[in-house]
Parts: structure tokens; sequence; C-alpha cells
């Protein structure tokens, strides 16, 4: 339950995030006659993610053993390959993700209404597809329905609200170090997940090595033990795994998480003044000499980030940094 709410909590509030720079932009433009469209690409872009899970679920019952295995062994390989393409992918541009979505905003507006429903509902709607598919693969491995979904249903209404405490200027949280942590915690859940689905794959004889186990600990962490339960619901641990699930897990895992933390990933280049500059006079409020639209930077480096109520901000002020 706890790695579906952080599935639905990590990929929400990306969305979120995303609505609420659209949303902002619109209204401190000036241009608030064009957030109909807006919504209606956000609320298509939910309905056919919810669309696409119903499908998977219901369509894979109809189907035999070996080709419901086969099936769920393939989709879990293609979630792990979205997680972690998200992953990286938020972390290397979410510095920039504001001034991306803005110049294509601005580009929508100038195509047309169409072209505004299009915009807002790819910027969604991507991540709804990778919601919807990797809790399919969850509820796969773990042969429960109804706490997967729980959780997930939790981290997204979690999410929304954090989305909504950015848009009022009432939340200020280092993105950064959210999406590093959240990002570095999904790495190992998704490894769990590629273990299960080279396992279903074993298991719909498209794999050797079903019997080939590697360990077995059921004596020592029971399947139906309240703890071997969590264990395999956060980790999609397994107590009796075969020798190609541990070598794709520890495959996958080791290099993954070197090449997500491996440092001067996190920390924002320094900005040093001009040597030809003056110094300009300070003053005894030590934000008063950052000019509007500056990004502060806290204590530990990292920069603390918001999202403004556009309709209250004027000037220059940031939507939100998404960094």
């Amino acid at each position: 339950m706890f790695a579906n709410y952080l599935i639905g909590l990590r990929e929400g509030l990306e969305a979120s995030l995303v609505v609420c720079i659209l949303v902002a932009y619109l209204v401190k433009t000036g241009r608030r006659d064009k957030l109909p469209p807006v919504w209606l690409g956000v609320g298509t872009a939910v309905l056919v993610s919810m669309a696409f899970g119903a499908a998977l679920q219901f369509g894979s019952s109809e189907l035999t053993f070996t080709a419901q295995e086969a099936l769920g062994g393939s989709l879990s390989i293609v979630a792990v390959g979205l997680v972690t393409w998200m992953v990286f992918w938020m972390r290397r541009t979410a510095r920039h993700l504001k001034a991306e979505l803005h110049g294509k905003l601005d580009a929508a507006i100038a195509m047309g209404t169409g072209a505004l429903v299009v915009t807002s509902f790819l910027a969604v709607g991507r991540e709804g597809l990778e919601t919807s598919l990797f809790i399919w693969t969850a509820v796969q491995a773990t042969d429960d329905g109804v706490r997967p979904l729980v959780g997930a249903v939790l981290g997204l209404l979690t999410s929304a609200v954090l989305g909504w405490l950015f848009y009022r200027g009432a939340l200020r949280i280092n993105l950064a170090k959210f999406f590093t942590w959240t990002g570095a915690m999904l790495v190992v859940v998704a490894a769990g997940v590629l273990a299960y689905g080279f396992h279903d794959l074993q298991e719909a004889a498209w794999l050797p090595g079903l019997k080939a186990q590697a360990f077995d600990i059921s004596d020592v962490v029971p399947a139906d033990s309240w703890y071997g339960t969590l264990l395999k619901g956060v980790f999609n641990f397994q107590p009796d795994p075969t020798w190609l699930q541990v070598t794709v897990w520890a495959l996958y895992l080791a290099p993954t998480m070197y090449l997500f933390l491996r440092p001067g990933r996190v920390a924002a280049p320094a900005v040093k003044p001009s040597a030809a500059a003056p110094k300009e006079p300070t003053s005894d409020d030590p934000q008063a000499a950052i000019p509007a639209g500056a990004r502060a930077v806290d204590a530990d480096g990292g920069t603390t980030d918001r999202v403004r109520d556009g309709a209250r901000g004027t000037g220059a002020h940031p939507v939100g940094d998404e960094g």
C-alpha cells in the first residue's frame, strides 16, 4: 500500500505542479478565458488514464493463466522503464519546467482552443498513464486489488491538496530534495517490480530457470505474515526468488541508484557576481537585495520552491520554481 501511495503522490504531484503552472500563468497574464480548455484537457487526461487502467484489469481477466503471466511480466518491464525514465527526466528538467510549459502554452494560445486542450492533455496524460500502468502491475504482483488502489488514491488526493496549497502560496517545499528522495524510493520499488515481472515471464515459460531458486526463507519471512505482506506490498519482496530474479534486481538497482544519486546532480550551479560589477548596498533584511524573480537559496544549498497565487502576484514574481 505504501509503495502505491508513493507512486500516486509522486506522479500526482508532478501533474499538480504542471496544472498549477498552466493555470497561474493564464491568470497572471489576464487570460482567464483560456482556462476552460485547459481544464477540459486535464479532465480528459484523467478519464483516459482511468479507462486505460480499467481496460488492463478487465481485459487481462479474460486471458488464460499463461497469457496473463506473459502480459503482466511484459507490462511490468514496460512500467519500470517508464518510471525510470520519469524520475531521471524530472531530475534533469525540473528547473526549466516552468519556462518550457510557458512556451508551449503561448504557442497553443496562438494556435487556438483545440491546441490548448491538447497541450494540457499531453502535459497531464503522461503521468496518468504511467500511474495506471504501474498500479496495475502492483495489483497483479500482490494479488490484492483493494490496498494498492486505496494507497494510490490516497497518494493522488494528497498530491491534489499539495498542488492547491502550492497555488495559493501557503506551502513552501524544497522540490529538488523531494523529487530526489521520492525518486530514490521509486527506484527501489521499481527494482522489485522488475524482478517480479521476470518471474511472471518465467511462469509463462518465456524465460527459463523457474525451478532454480536462489534461496528460500519462507520459514523466517512467511508470505502470509504481516511483515511478509508489508515487504511484498512495498518492495515486491519474495521469500523464494529465482536466480534470475535476484540477478535482475541487483543489476537494475545498483547502477540505477548510483546514476540517480551521483554527486553533482542535485545542486544548482552557483552564480558568481561579476568582478567588475559594483556591490549592491545591503540592508538589515537579507531578502531585500534579492531582485524580483530571483531564486531563494536555503542554507543547505537547496532551492526553496513555491507556486504563488497568480491572481495575487504582480510584476515578475515567479509562478513556481520546480528545481
